[in-house]
């Protein structure tokens, strides 16, 4: 990815509107929860589908789960739901070059030093995260980098990166001080000029942080977190973002303020619930961690059998997360358990173990009905995006949107860039 001006020339606006209707025609399809709806309001549209998916197995279901758009031989209108999503979910996939002495093989010992000392303390995909959107961002301006800023930045890995290899100066916004300390560190050991701030980036005390020459970078920021970056970056006028959004539904609100006037004036309204849904994706989940928390859901799924069939009420009642430790005792403990949660006092099944069967094979429908509305995790995140360029153009800026990695580094792999032109380096609001 070459040295470019950031805006590509598409027509986001026109991007959002064709999604934001084909959300809206299909909502009925992604909005309800299987997980807790046990009869989903479209498969009286589309039977042959819903039956075809319930006689599917949990495993057939955890093949699919990642790549639903692949799933082979489903029924109407399965695959065709599928085609649309992967149509309006394109995005340009950036490889530019990693630094070559982050990588080498043959480095000498003096890089490979600078490369243990960069990378000391981050698990290694994480590294690999840190350092393909480093290159993306290194790269995906018209004009280079003059001082950075990391947005919640912890001990400052991302922007310590880039004030390296570019020689710029860095200054770094964490609210943990002893993070900041040990950023403080890392950074003196590098030789990298760095100022680590203790600033809680939701308080607008730290916003006077954001200055005019700054390139702001903040790789997977949550909701809130982020949506503050774009709207205090874009009021004082910096003159570069690089965002990859992650968690949306983390956000102060009860439901979903969207940024942009076109995103405002759009007919859908999201939840919390709903802006959970592109995060529900596994990649990197190990084998030991999946089991306990299919079992933890199955007994979840067991015991909302068994208080709709003892209360006589077909209501599902939330259940909160459970401890590894609650699964040692036993399902009927860990029914017992949730019940004592709600206040109830529920006729016992007769068969504990038979109870279990039940919410397995719940779950197994449950992961295959999920394939639905699966298939709109990505055009939502899109939607999601484009609402945040749509904002960042209103604003100035020039704006290109773009996957910094492959989806199997990380699901959260988008990238949005937006710059300043030259004439508008000055707070635009």
């Amino acid at each position: 990815m070459p040295a470019a001006p950031v805006d590509a020339g598409i027509d986001y606006a026109a991007r959002f509107a064709e999604l934001d209707a084909w959300l809206l025609e299909h909502q009925a399809l992604w909005r309800p929860r299987p997980f807790t709806t046990v009869h989903l309001p479209w498969e009286a549209d589309w039977p042959e589908l819903a039956n075809w998916l319930r006689s599917r197995t949990l495993e057939q279901a955890e093949a699919a789960h990642n790549q639903p758009h692949l799933l082979e031989g489903a029924p109407r209108p399965f695959a065709q739901l599928a085609q649309r999503a992967l149509e309006l979910s394109q995005l340009p996939l950036y490889q530019p070059a990693v630094d070559a002495r982050l990588s080498s093989t043959r480095s000498t010992t003096e890089q490979r030093q600078i490369a243990d000392l960069l990378s000391r303390h981050i698990p290694g995909r994480k590294w690999q995260q840190i350092t393909h959107f480093a290159a993306c961002v290194r790269h995906g301006w018209g004009h280079p980098a003059t001082h950075w800023l990391d947005w919640c930045a912890g001990k400052g890995h991302l922007g310590r990166l880039l004030a390296w290899q570019t020689g710029k100066p860095l200054t770094c916004l964490e609210r943990d001080p002893q993070l900041n300390r040990q950023g403080v560190e890392l950074g003196r050991q590098l030789g990298v000029s760095s100022s680590h701030v203790d600033a809680d980036v939701l308080n607008p005390d730290s916003w006077s942080q954001l200055q005019t020459e700054h390139s702001v970078v903040a790789l997977h920021a949550c909701g809130q977190l982020h949506m503050t970056l774009l709207e205090q970056a874009a009021r004082r006028g910096c003159r570069q973002l690089a965002l990859s959004p992650c968690c949306y539904n983390r956000i102060e609100s009860a439901s979903y303020q969207p940024m942009s006037a076109r995103a405002r004036a759009s007919v859908l309204r999201l939840s919390r619930e709903d802006l959970g849904l592109p995060l529900q994706e596994s990649i990197t989940a190990g084998q030991r961690v999946r089991r306990l928390r299919d079992q933890s859901m199955a007994w979840r799924l067991a015991f909302d059998i068994w208080q709709r069939q003892a209360r006589g009420v077909d209501q599902y009642l939330p259940t909160p997360s459970r401890p590894e430790s609650a699964l040692a005792q036993g399902i009927a403990h860990f029914c017992r358990d949730l019940a004592a949660h709600h206040g109830l006092q529920l006729r016992e099944p007769e068969d504990w173990q038979a109870l279990e069967q039940q919410g397995w094979q719940r779950l197994a429908e449950v992961r295959n009905l999920e394939l639905v509305p699966g298939l709109f995790r990505r055009p939502l995140e899109i939607w999601l995006l484009l609402d945040r360029a749509l904002y960042l153009q209103e604003c100035g800026y020039q704006v290109r949107l773009g996957q910094f990695s492959e989806s199997t580094l990380t699901p959260r792999n988008l990238l949005l860039l937006a710059e300043l032109p030259d004439a508008q380096l000055a707070p635009t609001l």
